[in-house]
């Protein structure tokens, strides 16, 4: 992705939609798009190269010392390609939230939106849930759906995305609301 929901997400807080703030993005890939968009709200970064720690959980404690040293209450995953941890969800338990472009628990993993699509569904949507050490597992906070019944991937993904857009700042505002973190 290019940092979208980070946008919407950035854009919510500024304009008092989610009653937080941005004090951190965390990125596996130095030339992310994304970290443009920090730049432009001024959000520091901590861009880190998996490939160069020795594992998972090394990497891990560099993340969870940033978030902690952040003093961060809700991580909010979006594009992060990787199963999370036990460093990390131990650090931040029930404090990890994710975004997936599909209606959980079908169509897991990096592909929702083309397998559901080649799949031949007729209802797409979008889930929000809590992260556990399952891929696009943990228990759901939010989904929302539509029917599609055209035949252009594209057209669904541009819509996959606005729901996105809308759906993850008022989940995470319901979740300050409710005080669930």
């Amino acid at each position: 992705g290019s940092g979208t929901n980070f946008q919407a997400i950035a854009e919510a807080c500024k304009e008092g939609l989610i009653d937080a703030e941005v004090v951190l993005l965390v990125c596996d890939k130095p030339d992310a798009k994304v970290l443009d968009r920090a730049d432009n709200f001024g959000v520091p970064t901590f861009v880190f190269v998996p490939s160069t720690y020795y594992d998972k959980s090394e990497y891990e404690v560099q993340i969870v010392r940033r978030l902690q040293a952040a003093k961060v209450d809700l991580v909010c995953l979006a594009g992060y390609m990787r199963i999370v941890g036990p460093t990390l969800l131990d650090a931040f338990p029930g404090r990890i939230v994710n975004i997936h472009p599909a209606l959980l628990p079908s169509f897991k993993g990096a592909h929702g939106i083309r397998d559901a699509f080649e799949y031949g569904v007729k209802v797409f949507g979008v889930t929000i849930h809590f992260v556990d050490h399952t891929l696009d597992g943990g228990p759901i906070i939010a989904q929302r759906s539509f029917e599609y019944h055209g035949k252009d991937i594209d057209e669904v993904e541009a819509q996959i995305h606005e729901i996105e857009h809308q759906l993850y700042p008022e989940t995470i505002q319901k979740l300050i609301e409710e005080s669930t973190i």
